[in-house]
C-alpha cells in the first residue's frame, strides 16, 4: 500500500469521524424507534448551535414514554442555553404527572430557572419534608424560662414557588410563633402540662402565606425549663435600688459634714468676736472711769454679779465622782 494510498483512508476516516459526530446517524434511529420524531438536519442543527443532541433525545425519549404533551424539542434547547438543567426538568414532570400534580412545562422550567431544584420540589410535595427547628426560648408570665424545640411537617407548593420564601423564614416565623404563644401564657406549668396549645395557636397563624411551603403540622418535640428570669429582673432591680440608696445616703452624709464644718465656722468666728468684744471691755471701762461714767460702787457690784454668777454656773455642773485614794 502506497503513501497515498493511507493518506487518503486517513482522510476518509477523519471525513466520516466528523459526519457522524455533526450527523448522529445512530442517535437518530434510536429517537425514530422509541417513537421520537427528530430528523437529521435538526441533529446537525443542534451541533451549530452547540446543544448536545443526545441530552436533548434522551429527555425526548423519556417524555414520550411517560405520555407528556407539551414537552417539546425547542422548549429543551431553549431551556438548556438559557442555563437550565432539562434533565432534572424532565423528572419532575414525570414524576408530576404520576402523583396527579397539576406541573406544566412552562412553570417547570421558571421553577429551575429560579435556582429551585423542582425535582425535589416534586417529591416533597408527594413526601412531606420534616424540618428540626433551632431551641426557642422564651419566657411566661410568671417570669420563667422555657426553651422548646419543635418539628414542622412543610409540603412543597407548587404554585409558590417562584418568588416564595424559603426554610429559614417559615423556620423564623415558627420561632415567633412559639415565642408569642408561650409569652402570651400565664405560667410555665400551663405550658409544661399542654405543650399542644402552642402548636393550635401558631398554626391559626398562617405563617406559611407567601412562603414556598405549606405547613402541614406543627409539633413541639421538647421544652425544658431554663432561668427564672422574673426573680432575676427583681433582684437586678433591688441591687440597683440598694446602690442607689447607698448613692443618696452619701450624700445626705456628705452634705451633713459640709453643714456640721460650715457650723464649726462660724462658731469659731464668733467665739473670735466674743473675745473680741471681751478685750475691748477693759478699755470701755477704763474710759468711763476717766469720763465718770462708772464709779468704784458700780465697778465693784458688777464684780459682784460677775462672781454671783461663776457660783451659779459651778453649782448647776454635775459633781465628778471622787477617784479612790491611791494606797
Amino acid at each position: 500500500m502506497s503513501v497515498f494510498e493511507i493518506v487518503l483512508l486517513v482522510l476518509l476516516a477523519v471525513l466520516l469521524l466528523l459526519f457522524f459526530y455533526y450527523v448522529p446517524f445512530l442517535l437518530w434511529i434510536s429517537a425514530l424507534v422509541s417513537g421520537v420524531h427528530v430528523s437529521l438536519v435538526q441533529l446537525f442543527l443542534m451541533r451549530i448551535r452547540k446543544v448536545p443532541p443526545r441530552r436533548i433525545v434522551d429527555c425526548l425519549i423519556e417524555s414520550h414514554k411517560a405520555g407528556l404533551k407539551d414537552v417539546a424539542r425547542d422548549g429543551l434547547e431553549a431551556h438548556y442555553l438559557a442555563g437550565g438543567h432539562i434533565e432534572r426538568v424532565v423528572h419532575a414532570l414525570v414524576s408530576a404527572n404520576k402523583a396527579n400534580i397539576d406541573l406544566s412545562f412552562q412553570m417547570a422550567t421558571a421553577i429551575d430557572l429560579a435556582g429551585r431544584d423542582v425535582f425535589e420540589a416534586v417529591q416533597m410535595s408527594v413526601n412531606p419534608k420534616v424540618i428540626d427547628t433551632p431551641p426557642v426560648t422564651a419566657v411566661a408570665k410568671d417570669g420563667i424560662q422555657l426553651i422548646a424545640k419543635a418539628r414542622v411537617t412543610v409540603r412543597a407548593n407548587i404554585k409558590q414557588l417562584v418568588g416564595g420564601a424559603g426554610e429559614d423564614t417559615v423556620l423564623a416565623r415558627v420561632g415567633e410563633g412559639i415565642v408569642s404563644s408561650i409569652g402570651s401564657s400565664e405560667s410555665h406549668k400551663q405550658v409544661l402540662e399542654n405543650p399542644d396549645s402552642i402548636s393550635k395557636l401558631v398554626l391559626k397563624k398562617g405563617l406559611d402565606a407567601g412562603t414556598a411551603f405549606e405547613i402541614l403540622s406543627i409539633d413541639i418535640a421538647d421544652i425544658d425549663v431554663g432561668k427564672n428570669i422574673g426573680a432575676q429582673l427583681q433582684m437586678d432591680q433591688a441591687e440597683a435600688d440598694k446602690n442607689i440608696a447607698q448613692a443618696k445616703a452619701e450624700e445626705r452624709r456628705a452634705m451633713a459634714v459640709a453643714l456640721e464644718q460650715e457650723m464649726k465656722a462660724k462658731a469659731q468666728e464668733a467665739r473670735a468676736h466674743v473675745v473680741e468684744a471681751e478685750a475691748e471691755v477693759p478699755k470701755a471701762m477704763a474710759e468711763a472711769f476717766r469720763s465718770g461714767n462708772l464709779g468704784i460702787m458700780d465697778y465693784y457690784r458688777m464684780k459682784n454679779i460677775e462672781a454671783d454668777t461663776a457660783m451659779r454656773d459651778s453649782i448647776a455642773k454635775p459633781s465628778q465622782p471622787s477617784q479612790p485614794k491611791k494606797k
